[in-house]
């Protein structure tokens, strides 16, 4: 069963992840469909991968710098990032700095990805997560639900818990300890 969620629901994926050979040489990736690439071999490849008919998206690292994709974004539409252990928070970084960069399209988490971290990854830009295989999708959907206003601005921009906050008037002839 897949594990994709995809705009807050189970979508099936059609991207196909392209991997370096056992003995580490990089096969051409085919002409057709949609592709998954890691970003070496969208940097050694570019120019083909932009002539082929299918869709291209780049697996980004969490160590690599996002910044080397923002004059491709035309050329993709996807960019994963990957999270090699849920207790490391670097995706959510590399998440938001591509939306402020200004990329729009599909945004995947990918790797160590849990359903507690799904209603944060949503707030800092992902909207497409592929879980990891023990993971249950139907039972994971419930985790965008877990909270009704959060503490901290975000990507999403929602309403925030003190937002409307009125400010208290200062109390007269209080006396400053500054």
């Amino acid at each position: 069963m897949a594990n994709l969620i995809k705009n807050k629901r189970i979508a099936p994926d059609n991207w196909q992840k392209f991997e370096p050979a056992a003995d580490g040489g990089l096969p051409d990736v085919p002409l057709t469909s949609d592709w998954l690439v890691p970003l070496a071999i969208w940097n050694e490849q570019r120019t083909q991968l932009s002539q082929r008919s299918g869709r291209n998206g780049v697996l980004l690292e969490n160590t690599e710098d996002p910044r080397v994709l923002a004059a491709d974004f035309d050329k993709l539409a996807l960019i994963a990032v990957r999270f090699p252990k849920f207790t490391d928070g670097r995706g959510y970084s590399i998440a938001r700095f591509l939306r402020r960069l200004g990329w729009k399209g599909e945004l995947r988490a990918v790797g160590d990805v849990l359903r507690d971290q799904l209603f944060y990854m949503t707030r800092c830009g992902f909207d497409a997560f592929e879980l990891r295989a023990d993971q249950d999708a139907q039972a994971a959907l419930t985790a965008f639900g877990d909270f009704t206003k959060p503490y901290q601005t975000a990507i999403d921009e929602g309403a925030r818990f003190g937002a409307g906050r009125v400010e208290s008037q200062p109390v007269v002839n209080a006396q400053s300890p500054w």
